[in-house]
């Protein structure tokens, strides 16, 4: 066989191997999702060595009415993943941008049943559910996909600061806490992504990651 033959006859075999590496090492490695809000540290003595494992922190369940009036628990957005945000009505500009950012996360995946929104308020001695609907009005809030949620301010706060782990508020504001973050929880109820609201490319990236947690569900 000739040297020029020898050498294809190289190539075609090699092709199959560095795509099967490339795909491994980018496709599966790469876009494995980080899970944050770690609890705490577990040892466990295995053959004689200890290995250790984080536990992260699984939100807690909630109870809050929507602006339709109904009351929303976790198991109405479970199953899938959703999307939460803090804001108030009267916010002048971070706000409106972040929920227009929202907005692009509902159009991206307005056909698909497993992706919800979350939008908490901090501020519901003005945030009613009144308030709200109209609110989620503006943004074309899909009904039963996009939930904009009110209630007890000791239970939004403790949400805020114990759940989702937001710096408690100092100085002027609305009381509870406030914050330009998007988040990207799993069906267990882990945070798996944190994006700046207010920047479309990191609203980008969590359209991308919300696929490859779908992706990861449908192949599990």
């Amino acid at each position: 066989m000739r040297p020029k033959h020898v050498l294809l006859l190289g190539l075609m075999l090699l092709v199959p191997v560095l795509a099967f590496v490339f795909l491994y090492t980018f496709g599966t490695n790469r876009y494995a999702l980080p899970t944050f809000l770690p609890d705490r540290v577990d040892s466990t003595l295995v053959e004689g060595k200890w290995r250790r494992d984080t536990v992260f922190h699984q939100l807690a369940d909630f109870r809050f009415a929507s602006q339709s009036g109904r009351e929303i628990t976790q198991q109405d957005v479970g199953g899938g993943v959703y999307v939460a945000n803090f804001f108030f009505a009267t916010c002048p500009g971070a706000c409106p941008r972040m929920n227009s950012q929202m907005a692009r996360v509902q159009e991206k995946f307005r056909h698909e049943p497993r992706v919800k929104l979350v939008s908490y308020t901090v501020d519901p001695a003005h945030d009613s559910v009144a308030v709200l609907e109209r609110y989620a009005e503006q943004y074309g809030a899909i009904a039963g996909k996009w939930f904009f949620l009110t209630g007890d301010k000791t239970a939004l706060y403790r949400l805020a600061t114990e759940e989702f782990r937001l710096d408690a508020p100092i100085g002027a504001g609305p009381g509870i806490v406030h914050s330009q973050n998007l988040y990207l929880v799993d069906r267990e109820h882990r945070v798996r992504g944190i994006y700046d609201g207010m920047k479309p490319k990191d609203v980008e990236r969590l359209m991308t990651e919300i696929n490859v947690l779908l992706y990861t569900y449908e192949h599990e």
